[in-house]
């Protein structure tokens, strides 16, 4: 047996007897497999490869340019790290980009398809690169409410914001790759070659993201344990999830009819000689740490000082703010819900205005900025903000004085059977909103210079910076020696409260403007001032203790106060009302 075997190898008829039949066994699978090759590379298109113009390819640029320049803010945090040290940790920034990447090129290719590749690619990159700016340069981070903020912004609002910088940026991030991918045609299949290109490139892309992610996952884990923050910086993709968050929320909100609230209010009937006037002033981005009331080293609140040292003035020094931008704290403010129940709402309820109004107070609702986000929808409101004054208004917008302009002409048209109980009147200020700090103040009220001018707050220096925030916060100082210099004139009692939305960072640690997610938010921007005035005539209308309520004012409060508080200073009864909640309860006889 081992002869004949071996005489089939040494023996040339056998051999090519051997060859003939291992051919003629093989043909069918070489012919099929060679067509199944010559099939994929029909498809791969591999010509086109190399010519740029594959799907494959074209998607891939883009995604590139998403997870690189749409993500310098995530990479310029990440390299930042001081576990960024190694060499290994050096690796494992190669494996996130690659991972990142990778998840772009899936993403690409799930959203766009050829019917709408142009517009949709530009769009994408508009979103991230607009994002990955305000990250970058005020230290912000995209989250539901900061897109809600965006979406209330005004034509002023944007116009303080556009800059050089935010040009360049646009040009950079938008112009250049997406001039790039408006221009550039891919090699188109026909038919079903589209959709297999596509499903192709995120089934191969979901591997290799897979797989990266499993070799990176041990460092990213602990990166993203350790630093929250990095998951707001991911973009387009936290953008997109913040949208579809928010819309899915405002939508629910929708669906649900207005629930009432205070039906059961009513108020104590003055004199009608008597009837009194409460101002209530909601400052704008106003921080606690820059006002001279509070010990700050520089003289920002002269007047409330000299208010103060009359003994009819009392400043709250531990107040809390309800969120960290105005569309989140202003309702939160005039809710009868607490800040974490308003943080989960999907509720519309009435606000406090509309329970002093069932009460059978009057109220107006003075808007200068940039709405009252529902809270006044209800009740009589003005915009003045876009008013004309030859002093007051320019260039589109006013200062806060304006709202005094024509005050008891206003007054004058509410309903005298209601003014007869009492008047409340809000006054919404613009105050200290950025970035564009300097124009929140007249020319004559310049105390501190030189002043920052530009909008790109890191590229000023610190104290010019500082200069034209304090002027903003000593400008709201004087409009409010100015409202209780009004109130003094008015034979009725009359009191002021004055908190603030929310407050600012003004570069600490790297960080800019406001709104970040209330548990990682610094605490700039989150206490905020707080004060109340009292004519003597209104003193003794609540029979106030004043060494009492002297003692309230270093203790912690928060805008979850503000609602009980309001009530109990307008004399309001109601089953809502909690008195442990008043500041002034324990301090009224």
């Amino acid at each position: 047996m081992t002869y004949e075997i071996q005489s089939i190898f040494t023996d040339a008829n056998h051999t090519n007897y051997l060859a003939e039949r291992i051919i003629l066994l093989a043909s069918p699978f070489l012919h099929e497999s060679a067509g199944c090759i010559l099939m994929l590379l029909k498809w791969l298109k591999p010509r086109t490869f190399l010519q740029g113009r594959h799907p494959w390819v074209v998607s891939a640029g883009l995604a590139v340019a998403l997870s690189t320049l749409g993500n310098a803010p995530f990479w310029w945090a990440l390299s930042q790290l001081p576990e960024i040290n190694s060499l290994r940790a050096y690796a494992g920034l190669i494996g996130i980009w690659a991972a990142l990447t990778l998840l772009m090129w899936v993403f690409v290719n799930v959203v766009i398809w050829p019917w709408w590749r142009k517009p949709a690619g530009v769009v994408l990159l508009v979103m991230s690169m607009t994002a990955s700016y305000f990250m970058a340069m005020y230290g912000v981070v995209i989250d539901p409410t900061m897109v809600s903020n965006a979406m209330q912004t005004n034509a002023t609002e944007v116009r303080d914001l556009l800059s050089l910088t935010w040009l360049l940026t646009m040009v950079i991030g938008v112009g250049v790759p997406g001039l790039w991918w408006w221009r550039l045609e891919p090699m188109a299949g026909v038919g079903w070659q589209r959709w297999t290109h596509q499903l192709g490139a995120v089934m191969l892309g979901s591997v290799l993201t897979t797989a990266l992610l499993l070799l990176v996952f041990q460092d990213l884990a602990s990166l993203m344990r350790n630093h929250t923050n990095l998951r707001y910086l991911v973009n387009p993709l936290n953008t997109i999830y913040a949208i579809g968050r928010l819309a899915t929320s405002k939508q629910a909100q929708r669906q649900q009819p207005l629930q009432t609230i205070g039906d059961d209010a009513s108020a104590r009937l003055p004199d009608a000689k008597a009837a009194p006037v409460l101002v209530l002033v909601v400052g704008e981005t106003a921080r606690a740490a820059n006002f001279g009331i509070a010990g700050y080293t520089r003289d920002t609140t002269p007047q409330m000082q000299a208010l103060q040292n009359e003994g009819n003035l009392y400043y709250f020094s531990q107040v809390q703010s309800c969120g960290t931008n105005t569309e989140i704290s202003l309702p939160c403010l005039f809710s009868h819900q607490d800040r974490k129940a308003n943080a989960n709402r999907t509720v519309n309820y009435e606000s406090l205005l509309d329970v002093l109004y069932k009460a059978g107070w009057a109220v107006l609702w003075l808007d200068n900025q940039s709405g009252c986000k529902g809270v006044c929808d209800r009740v009589a409101h003005v915009d003045t903000s876009r008013l004309k004054h030859p002093y007051l208004c320019t260039a589109g917008e006013c200062w806060d004085e304006i709202m005094l302009d024509g005050l008891p002409e206003r007054l004058a048209l509410l309903t005298p059977e209601r003014r007869a109980r009492g008047t409340v009147l809000v006054m919404h200020q613009m105050g200290s909103h950025g970035p564009a700090y300097y124009k929140r103040s007249p020319p004559d009220h310049k105390k501190f210079l030189p002043e920052c001018t530009s909008n790109a707050l890191s590229s000023c220096d610190a104290q010019a910076l500082m200069n034209a925030y304090d002027n903003s916060i000593a400008y709201t100082d004087h409009f409010l020696g100015q409202v209780v210099a009004w109130l003094k004139s008015q034979p009725q009692p009359t009191a002021l409260w004055y908190v603030s939305d929310h407050g600012e960072s003004l570069g600490e640690n790297g960080i800019y403007l406001h709104g970040m997610p209330y548990k990682m938010a610094p605490k700039d921007q989150t206490h905020v001032p707080m004060a109340l005035w009292l004519s003597p005539t209104m003193r003794q209308r609540w029979a106030l203790d004043d060494a009492c309520l002297r003692t309230q004012q270093g203790k912690p409060w928060s805008h979850d106060n503000w609602f009980h508080t309001m009530l109990g200073s307008a004399d309001v009864k109601t089953g809502l009302y909690q008195p442990e909640m008043d500041i002034t309860h324990a301090c009224r006889h």
